[in-house]
């Protein structure tokens, strides 16, 4: 496992190819959420982005795969049917606010980063920029966040989200869920 000390926080990097490092990711993130968690505090999940560019796909895949999970008692925001992105987040925002007050917000989106960390998961606590690596102008969401690093950052961005590789995005949404569902399966064992 790969740690990076990053503003004061720490950032966690998982390798999707290191076998078992997703045991790894999941006792980072029920350490995160077990020191977040408040009395009876509910859990969102908020996974972000679209359906129209494969690069940006990665959020709304693993919406679509929490939902089978529904055994753990979390709510979810963002899937391939119903995705949260640029244009309805901030909506999205202002009604987890209202209807789950308090809750703890688990962040998840692409992102873009070294061409060596291609495949690689990040974790950590504090808010997300989600469309950072694109240039847009969103608000910071989350509690904890997750994001799977699907395509390096360059020059025309834009077009790196289009040609991402559909291989790379749904070994990163399995990963994640697999990650998820073994954190849950302990946190609910206590």
């Amino acid at each position: 496992m790969n740690k990076e000390l990053e503003i004061d926080r720490k950032l966690y990097y998982f390798n999707t190819k290191d076998r078992y490092s997703v045991y790894d990711f999941s006792n980072v993130l029920l350490e995160l959420i077990q020191k977040n968690i408040r009395t009876k505090r509910q859990i969102v999940f908020l996974c972000i982005g679209s359906d129209r560019a494969t690069g940006d796909c990665l959020g709304p895949i693993v919406g679509y795969k929490l939902e089978k999970l529904q055994q753990h008692n979390i709510i979810l925001y963002g899937t391939l049917e119903k995705p949260v992105h640029a244009k309805n987040l901030h909506d999205t925002i202002d009604y987890i606010n209202q209807y789950h007050h308090n809750a703890l917000v688990i962040a998840v989106d692409a992102s873009l980063g070294k061409s060596a960390h291609i495949g690689y998961i990040t974790v950590g606590e504090g808010s997300l920029l989600p469309g950072a690596g694109v240039d847009k102008d969103l608000p910071p969401v989350g509690d904890i966040f997750i994001t799977g690093i699907v395509n390096f950052s360059g020059m025309l961005d834009h077009m790196l989200l289009q040609t991402t590789r559909l291989n790379v995005v749904m070994i990163l949404a399995d990963y994640i869920c697999k990650g998820v569902n073994y954190c849950f399966y302990k946190l609910n064992r206590r």
